[in-house]
């Protein structure tokens, strides 16, 4: 009773006019972030930190300036699904398991059905986390505080064996793909020893390969180069869209009801951990296509392909902000920048913020629940404008979708040298497409492989060389072997299949 009468008093507290405009505001900003390739939600919400800081010097002001920023953040959630449909292009990182079956269905005129489940499986994900934020924010807390190095690292195995696992009868392809993954992750200063690895003598190859500029480039120019290949379309796409798709669609996802809640489960997960809102949605995407009747036809324009990536996104998206409140441990960039942001406010993140600031901490959990319903109404709104963008012929787009995707890669860095990079990636998607190799491993290796390695070289220094760290508690040891059976479960069921075929 104690968080419904402080989560009231949080909404007394955002359902202010200045605070209910400043969501709207923020959400609006949010999704143009999130549709620009290469911008993404945390740098959107570190551009905009400045503008906050006379507003939070005034008083209560702090809760209006993270309001709004919160809002930015929901936004480009939301927008991130918006190019990955249409084009192809993941506006977010978290979105590339989007355009796997989103863009294929927006191919088969099917825009605006895709664009509404994105939309509302992300507030689904995303409501799912603030409720969990608002009744185990102790609890979970305290659970967080058990992830070590060994435990992120297990996190990390169970996501790349989930892919092996999942992978149907592409397991070899998936383990080629990822190692290639893991090899560019390499490339550059070394975390941990702070050596340079497979730099050539490039000094731009520093920094290593950013993981948007290959995406841009694996799936933006990778797309336009297929369809160069097969003949560039004059004629636009289907792009009709009305109420009465929106209201078909709301009708179809509550078949999806028990992938929705284990893509929130896995959200949240990934989120408190903290594993961020990328890995958490290729996870979703592969228990979705392992638990689904219609798992082989993942990649082909399902529904379900859609509402499992996005839910788990939000979730995770949303879940990150807890360990933060609650621990001062940011979840995920954009929380981190957050962080930032109560800093330099004055305050301090941790237990004593729930006691200390409870208009603050309350007012920010009844926004995210506002926010995410101003979110919904917004980009429903203007879900029939995005799905007209179809009908422009792709041999007018694709040249605007060129000149967009290397203005996202040079500002990454302000470097051409990403421009070129982003082209070489292009092909490499284009050759990937062509032999039929997958290209999700190699993009989640490529984000997450560097985090592994550092994760599995710290536990190595704990442990002095042994590997049995990785068995030393029951919850890293949990992790550990269901990763180790989803690793080698394709080669079970292929032998369990020779078997019962020689038996038979």
């Amino acid at each position: 009773m104690e968080e419904i009468q402080s989560l009231l008093h949080g909404f007394a507290v955002a359902l202010t006019p200045f605070n209910t405009l400043l969501m709207v505001v923020g959400v609006v900003l949010g999704v143009i972030i999130g549709v620009l390739p290469g911008l993404g939600g945390a740098n959107g919400v570190a551009i905009l930190l400045p503008l906050t800081f006379t507003m939070a010097q005034q008083s209560g002001g702090a809760t209006s300036a993270i309001i709004l920023l919160s809002c930015i953040y929901w936004g480009a959630l939301f927008g991130g699904a918006i190019t990955s449909i249409l084009f192809n292009i993941p506006g977010e990182p978290w979105s590339v398991a989007t355009t796997f079956d989103g863009y294929p269905m927006a191919q088969q005129g099917r825009a605006g059905n895709a664009l509404t489940a994105a939309f509302t499986s992300s507030f689904f994900g995303a409501l799912v986390a603030v409720i969990l934020i608002t009744f185990l924010s102790p609890l979970v807390a305290r659970f967080a505080l058990e992830f070590g190095p060994p435990e992120f690292f297990a996190v990390y195995l169970l996501t790349f064996c989930a892919f092996v696992g999942m992978s149907g009868g592409q397991a070899f392809k998936t383990i080629a793909s990822m190692m290639l993954g893991f090899a560019l992750a390499s490339v550059g200063l070394d975390s941990v020893t702070g050596q340079l690895r497979l730099t050539f003598g490039f000094t731009d190859l520093l920094k290593g390969f950013d993981f948007l500029i290959a995406v841009i480039g694996l799936f933006g120019i990778g797309e336009i180069l297929i369809t160069l290949e097969e003949g560039l379309a004059f004629k636009g796409a289907s792009g009709r869209m009305n109420m009465k798709v929106v209201i078909q669609t709301w009708k179809e996802l509550p078949r999806y009801w028990a992938t929705s809640l284990r893509s929130a489960a896995v959200g949240c997960f990934m989120g408190i951990v903290p594993g961020g809102a990328t890995p958490a949605s290729f996870m979703s995407y592969g228990v979705a296509r392992k638990f689904s009747k219609d798992g082989k036809d993942f990649g082909t324009g399902k529904i379900e392909g859609v509402v499992a990536p996005e839910t788990a996104a939000h979730a995770a998206g949303t879940s990150a902000l807890l360990p933060m409140l609650t621990l001062g441990v940011p979840g995920s960039p954009t929380a981190a920048v957050l962080l930032g942001g109560l800093l330099i406010w004055g305050l301090q993140p941790g237990p004593l913020l729930f006691t200390e600031q409870k208009d603050f901490v309350w007012g920010l959990i009844a926004s995210m629940y506002l926010g995410n319903i101003v979110g919904l109404i917004v980009v429903l709104t203007c879900v029939p404008m995005f799905a007209a963008i179809l009908r422009i012929p792709f041999s007018i787009i694709a040249p605007v979708i060129m000149v967009i995707c290397a203005i996202g890669a040079y500002t990454v860095h302000n470097s051409m040298f990403d421009v070129w990079l982003m082209l070489f990636f292009g092909v490499l998607g284009y050759m990937f497409k062509k032999l039929d190799y997958p290209l999700a491993p190699l993009v989640l290796a490529l984000v997450l492989g560097d985090r592994a390695e550092e994760n599995f070289r710290n536990s190595m220094k704990m442990s002095q060389g042994e590997m049995a760290i990785f068995f030393s508690g029951t919850l890293v040891s949990c992790l550990t072997g269901l990763a180790l059976v989803l690793l080698f479960w394709p080669l079970a069921s292929g032998l369990w299949r020779y078997l019962t075929k020689r038996l038979a």
